[in-house]
């Protein structure tokens, strides 16, 4: 493809250290055991790197691509049984594919079982297919070629072979590909790879390195505020679990047990301080251990997929919200704060820390589910999240209790216990069986059962938080509330909010993407009544060429683009429309098979700002890296990076992104004028929706300035 020069110009000055900027997460290794003269094994080994994972061979339809192995067979040998999974992979279910999928992680283990037939040396060839992943991205797939040379030395006896180089009495099996499944079939060029050696000389290994879409300031900050966020609201947890029933009592109990046992108003203080520390220091080592048990063991992945866990949780859930409703009462083995208890008497700092773990131990009880969803939610983030999570609970926990001890006469101001404490305790209960909902929807879409679809989901959820609104303004009362009189202020107006809080949830049943509590629901796809898709599919099937576009788009009776949008799917058509209607281009580069695009799409380009942007300011190109259609012969390429020929759409496409942008991660977006000249630096995966629309506002004023 001929670009003008000053387009090479300034893809030079954005893309810079060419030769490292590639991802290799998964390093693949051969070898070959003889187990018998007859027999031999083939090894085929990956690494995979931290935080990245492989995926399985067996993908439902619809799904990602598998792990392929294909083996030139020939008159010399032939295959036993399928390549076997030497390493079991774990289940994962995935929202945006919506199925159960296999995958692997730090390693995979694969084995093919192969008859000789020939005493002759001969030369076993093939090639693996693959695609993988981290939290953030995905690879397009992927080729390795591999060669496993047999009977290496040896010189064949003339009276032990026919004339074919077969042993006698045995019979040559076809030349047929091994595959995992009996209707795969490969029908490509090999390829993309970045041919290089191992270190038996072999080739066919990628050549990688690091991505070229460096993080904006605009993504580092916005990791920043999320973690900020999730403190602030581990935060307003732990101030709220000081309402409950098993805390505030306790308050001025423990103010008592300073002012009684301490002399002197210094040592006092000192005592008090390190009685909030302590607290700290208990939960916030919870979280530490939750973080090292999470990082490198795949611990995130199992609990925020695996359907033990998340069953496990909504049982505990649903058992705290029995226990709130007064169906019976949870406690703790009385011997632990006992014990804890009697270590306080001793007084001291040793006795401050005793005291501190006692009420931690006699507060779980209460706030047992908020301590459990702060570390569920965090165990799914960064290593970090889980101890920044616990230190704002125990801080906000910590700070009521150590100030009191410090200023006994604000006790006074305090309101006495009653049965307010139990209103807030049956309030904690309604959102603890709300939330219990999110542990069995991911078991449901686990196994495929349908029951909780999300609009059963959001008729549970409207129904748990109008009993809510009712219950505070006194409409409905359980077995330990006592008769209300008037309703209060504070009721009043945590009533309106549920009362809104249903009235907002209302219009998720017939199709509105309720996009901040999005992760907290079934997909959008499994509504029985959506009516934006029913709008959109009525506006399908016709073959008039939509206003904003110049023609009708190659490849859009199979690729279609999210949210009602309309652009290209081949590049040089997307350019000449944009020369003409003289827009920048929007470029994005995305696959079948992209989890993280599909993410990108639904939470990111749903925005408004982004949506406008997007259809009125750009002519958009929607580049598909994984997408197998085979191009007419006079659209195939050479490749001048590896030299092959790339003769599907989606060959041509990755290639296109590795030559002129040196990266080979998805998603990937690229905004330039019609000359292909950028006018931004392109970006990655990044939910940060603020500094996507900026990322496009940028470029439409950059634009603007040099037509």
């Amino acid at each position: 493809m001929q670009k003008p020069m000053i387009t090479i110009i300034s893809l030079l000055l954005f893309v810079s250290g060419a030769a490292s900027q590639i991802l290799e997460p998964v390093k693949w290794h051969f070898s070959k055991e003889q187990v018998s003269a007859r027999e031999v094994h083939l090894h085929i080994n990956a690494a995979i790197d931290d935080n990245w994972y492989l995926y399985g061979q067996e993908i439902p339809e619809g799904g990602p691509i598998p792990t392929f192995f294909h083996i030139d067979v020939n008159e010399h040998f032939e295959l036993i049984g399928k390549v076997e999974d030497m390493v079991d992979p774990e289940i994962k279910f995935d929202p945006f594919f919506s199925m159960d999928l296999p995958l692997f992680s730090n390693e995979a283990r694969f084995r093919q079982k192969v008859r000789i037939l020939s005493e002759s040396e001969f030369v076993i060839t093939g090639f693996v297919e693959y695609m993988s992943c981290d939290d953030e991205r995905c690879l397009p797939p992927q080729e390795v070629e591999f060669e496993f040379i047999l009977n290496e030395g040896v010189v064949p006896a003339p009276a032990a072979a026919d004339e074919s180089g077969r042993l006698p009495g045995v019979t040559a099996a076809p030349e047929t590909a091994a595959t995992p499944d009996e209707s795969a079939t490969v029908d490509e060029e090999p390829g993309p790879a970045f041919t290089g050696e191992n270190e038996s000389g072999q080739t066919g290994y990628p050549v990688t390195g690091t991505s070229a879409a460096k993080p904006s300031p605009a993504d580092t900050a916005t990791d920043s505020r999320s973690l900020w966020l999730f403190f602030f609201i581990a935060f307003a947890g732990g101030l709220a679990g000081l309402l409950t029933p098993c805390v505030f009592p306790m308050i001025p109990m423990t103010v008592s047990f300073f002012m009684q046992k301490q002399s002197g108003r210094l040592n006092s203080i000192i005592n008090a301080l390190v009685f909030g520390i302590s607290i700290i220091a208990v939960y916030t080592s919870l979280g530490l251990l939750v973080s090292l048990t999470s990082v490198g063991a795949g611990f995130a992945n199992q609990l925020s997929s695996h359907w033990l866990p998340n069953l496990l949780f909504f049982l505990l859930f649903i058992a705290f919200a029995a226990s709130f409703f007064g169906l019976f009462e949870i406690t703790l083995p009385g011997s632990l704060a006992t014990k804890a208890d009697t270590k306080a008497e001793s007084g001291g700092y040793l006795g401050s820390f005793f005291m501190a773990l006692t009420l931690v131990i006699v507060s779980l009880s209460c706030v047992g589910p908020i301590v459990g969803a702060l570390l569920v939610e965090a165990a799914t983030g960064t290593g970090a999240k889980p101890v920044i999570g616990m230190f704002g609970f125990s801080l906000a926990f910590a700070v009521p209790f150590t100030l009191l001890a410090i200023f006994p006469s604000w006790l006074n101001k305090l309101p006495k216990s009653g049965g307010w404490l139990n209103s807030v305790k049956v309030v904690l209960g309604f959102i603890v069986l709300a939330f219990s909902l999110r542990f069995l929807m991911v078991v449901d879409q686990t196994y495929h059962w349908g029951i909780l679809t999300r609009d059963v989901y959001l008729a549970i959820w409207i129904v748990i938080f109008t009993l809510l609104g009712f219950y505070l303004l006194g409409k409905l009362r359980l077995a330990h509330d006592s008769k209300l009189d008037h309703v209060s202020v504070p009721r009043l107006f945590i009533a309106i909010a549920s009362f809104a809080f249903v009235v907002y949830l209302v219009p998720g049943m017939f199709g509105a993407p309720l996009k901040p509590i999005s992760s907290l629901l079934p997909p959008q796809h499994s509504l029985s009544f959506d009516i934006g898709a029913i709008i959109r599919d009525s506006g399908t099937g016709t073959a008039a060429i939509p206003s904003e576009l110049c023609d009708e788009p190659r490849f859009a009776d199979f690729l279609t683009l999210p949210h009602g949008l309309q652009g290209y799917f081949d590049l040089e058509q997307g350019l000449a429309c944009a020369q003409e209607l003289n827009k920048p281009v929007f470029l994005s580069f995305t696959g079948h098979a992209c989890s993280n695009c599909k993410e990108m799409e639904a939470r990111v380009w749903s925005d408004q700002r982004v949506l406008e942007r997007l259809r009125n300011d750009f002519v958009i190109i929607s580049l598909y890296v994984d997408d197998r259609t085979r191009l007419p012969e006079d659209e195939w390429i050479t490749s001048e990076i590896d030299g092959r020929v790339k003769n599907t759409i989606g060959r041509k496409n990755l290639d296109y992104q590795i030559s002129a942008f040196n990266t080979n991660t998805q998603p990937y977006y690229v905004v330039m004028d019609p000359g292909g000249n950028l006018l931004n630096q392109p970006r990655g995966y990044s939910l940060n929706r603020d500094a996507f629309a900026e990322f496009l506002e940028t470029a439409v004023m950059s634009f603007g300035e040099n037509p």
